[in-house]
């Protein structure tokens, strides 16, 4: 449970740091504005690891004697892009308007990395149902937090967001790896 907690905070990140930008840019936002961007953010970061899990199972049973280590490739390949993308710092060309369509894009963009360690949860057997309502729960929260912290703080913390999920996923993935191979 506090792994799935951590891994759910670290998938947040991309949706924080956009959520960070958007309070940045918007200062004026409202309640129930906020309510909803957080909210869209929430529902594609919970929904994506349901795909990625369909998506898994369809050659978990081809590639069970390496779920390991595509465990650890995924997880530390989408820190190392997030890592990557907090360097490059492009936060504020992203977020050009708070249409529905906007945020709808921002949401799935921000998520496709759910997808992703959605397909690990077939290999670590993880509980499906809990996963994608903490994912959604957490990012929900963080993201609601996050807009108002943007509205004070500015662009400051966008990248700071970032790094950290980068750096969770990374470790979450030797985490994986190690455990698998016996060496912890």
């Amino acid at each position: 449970m506090e792994m799935l907690f951590i891994l759910a905070v670290a998938l947040a990140m991309d949706s924080v740091a956009v959520s960070i930008a958007i309070g940045s840019k918007y200062k004026m936002l409202l309640f129930p504005k906020i309510v909803w961007i957080a909210a869209v953010f929430g529902f594609f970061q919970g929904v994506m690891p349901l795909a990625g899990y369909l998506l898994g199972i369809t050659f978990a049973d081809y590639v069970q004697a390496y779920d390991h280590w595509i465990a650890f490739v995924l997880l530390a390949g989408l820190g190392a892009k997030m890592l990557y993308e907090a360097y490059k710092d492009e936060f504020d060309e992203e977020v050009t308007d708070l249409s529905h369509k906007t945020l709808i894009t921002l949401a799935i963009a921000t998520s496709i990395d759910a997808m992703a360690v959605g397909v690990t949860f077939v290999f670590l057997k993880t509980e499906l149902m809990l996963a994608v309502g903490m994912i959604g729960v957490v990012t929900f929260g963080l993201c609601f937090v996050a807009v108002y912290v943007g509205k004070k703080l500015g662009s400051f913390l966008e990248t700071k967001a970032e790094m950290l999920g980068g750096f969770i996923l990374i470790g979450l993935g030797c985490k994986i790896l190690l455990e698998h191979t016996g060496m912890l």
